[in-house]
């Protein structure tokens, strides 16, 4: 069997996709929205305070992880509703886990944000 792509072009294509795919999310999501303007937001005050290497470290971590979660959930709710786009509650079981999940890392970004933030502003 003919392989279509090289190892190089065929990443290139996987890398195109992954940016599509993220610029959708951030343009089409309102949970995203609000979560980027609020990853902004605490750069900006990265800077403003002068954290540490090991708090940006920190702050970086958690930022990536509610957005990647908060993607997958996405992913989650669209394959649901695609199959089976009226109200189960099979399928309302799977997407409030998805939920959950994004509320687990939100609470993180939270106690991180707290931990960096709280001592300086006090």
């Amino acid at each position: 069997m003919k392989q279509e792509n090289g190892f190089v072009s065929g990443r290139i294509k996987s890398v195109k996709f992954a940016v599509l795919g993220a610029y959708k999310l951030i343009t089409t999501e309102h949970s995203v929205m609000v979560q980027s303007s609020l990853a902004v937001l605490m750069t900006i005050a990265g800077f403003y305070f002068k954290i540490s290497r090991e708090e940006w470290m920190m702050q970086i971590l958690v930022f990536g992880l509610v957005l990647a979660i908060e993607g997958l959930n996405t992913a989650v709710e669209k394959i649901a509703d695609f199959i089976h786009p009226d109200y189960h509650e099979k399928i309302g079981f799977i997407k409030d886990i998805a939920a959950g999940a994004v509320m687990f890392a939100a609470m993180s970004a939270i106690a991180v944000g707290t931990l960096i933030y709280l001592p300086r502003i006090l």
